[in-house]
């Protein structure tokens, strides 16, 4: 395998060598000081979005269960954006105030219904290992790892087949993901046991959900609790892992072995740029910078568009477009020998 330049040796089209990775992160310091007007703005307006749209899904189901699912996909999108101010919460970045941050995670939790510390714990371990070949998280994240080729040509034709059913978009990214949300957060069967605090949360998160649905159910009725929450849940969870797929995944992802790995490098050519519309932008939290948040994750959602505006001028981050961000989970393998993402069909049939 050819090694990999380093930074000094790559050109960015700009006719002189790419800036060093401490030049790189050292754009990103200053929006990383986060605000509380803005966050405290953010707050009101998904939240406020969310309960708003739930209310009237509520009286809409006193008409008819058809119409109440119409507003369904915006209250999905408001509870996609609340994740995204958990998963700040989670990095710190949202309030200046780790107690803030703290509480705020934890609000967001029981509307996401992500258990917040074992999730906070985990995704910072995602941050430290991404694309490093040698610290693969185990096949329970299939979102976070993958095999290489020789590693895939190596398996018997079932666990061939095994592998890319997991992967296969209809599995991991339609019947999977609501499955994730209502029932695997519920039970802390990947959280290591030495993790107490985090194991005695997923089960006071549970509970407390469990009083909510009580709550809920005994103001509108069990079946309209069913009937409103599920489906919004179910496609928030759609979107969230769709997202968190395709911006570690495609043609131009990079992965390496531990010794050619830094965090630089992993930030910026182990994720993607998402460039999505304006009002998609707002209902992800500009986590369509996906580069940004991994190459310095203090810089709050609201403030990573001007990070990469900035970041722009030293390094010209690859664009994924909506089309591409859909035709890139056909990428489930790494080849070491030609450095890319590959996808099963291209692999010579002989191996496949």
């Amino acid at each position: 395998m050819e090694s990999k330049p380093s930074n000094a040796e790559t050109n960015f089209g700009r006719g002189k060598p790419a800036p060093s990775d401490a030049a790189l992160r050292h754009v990103t310091v200053p929006f990383q000081h986060p605000g509380t007007a803005r966050g405290l703005f953010q707050i009101a307006t998904s939240f406020g979005g969310f309960f708003t749209t739930c209310a009237l899904m509520y009286v809409l189901f006193g008409i008819s269960f058809w119409l109440a699912l119409v507003p369904a996909p915006l209250a999905a999108a408001f509870l996609v954006r609340i994740f995204i101010i958990q998963h700040d919460c989670g990095h710190n970045s949202f309030f200046g105030s780790r107690m803030a941050n703290t509480v705020t995670g934890f609000a967001c939790s029981l509307l996401t219904v992500t258990p917040y510390l074992s999730w906070r714990r985990q995704h910072a371990a995602h941050h430290g290992i991404w694309n490093n070949l040698d610290r693969r998280e185990s096949e329970a994240d299939l979102y976070s790892s993958l095999l290489t080729l020789k590693e895939y040509q190596a398996l018997s034709r079932t666990r061939r087949g095994l592998y890319r059913l997991s992967r296969h978009p209809l599995f991991a990214n339609l019947l999977l993901p609501p499955l994730i949300f209502l029932v695997l957060y519920r039970l802390p069967y990947d959280v290591p046991r030495s993790w107490r605090l985090e194991h005695l949360f997923i089960h006071l998160t549970t509970l407390a959900l469990a009083g909510i649905a009580m709550g809920l159910a005994f103001a509108f009725g069990f079946w309209a609790v069913l009937a409103v929450q599920l489906p919004i849940i179910a496609l928030a969870a759609l979107i969230g892992v769709w997202l968190f797929s395709i911006q570690h995944r495609g043609e131009h992802v990079r992965w390496d072995r531990h010794d050619q790995w830094n965090a630089t490098s992993a930030a910026l050519e182990g994720t993607t740029f998402l460039r999505l519309p304006a009002i998609l932008q707002w209902f992800t939290g500009s986590i369509g910078f996906h580069h940004v948040h991994h190459l310095n994750p203090r810089v709050p959602n609201y403030r990573l568009q001007a990070c990469h505006v900035a970041l722009s001028q030293q390094h010209a981050a690859p664009e994924m477009t909506l089309r591409q961000g859909v035709s890139s989970l056909r990428y489930i393998l790494w080849d070491e020998e030609r450095g890319t993402m590959v996808t099963t069909a291209q692999i010579p049939q002989r191996s496949a």
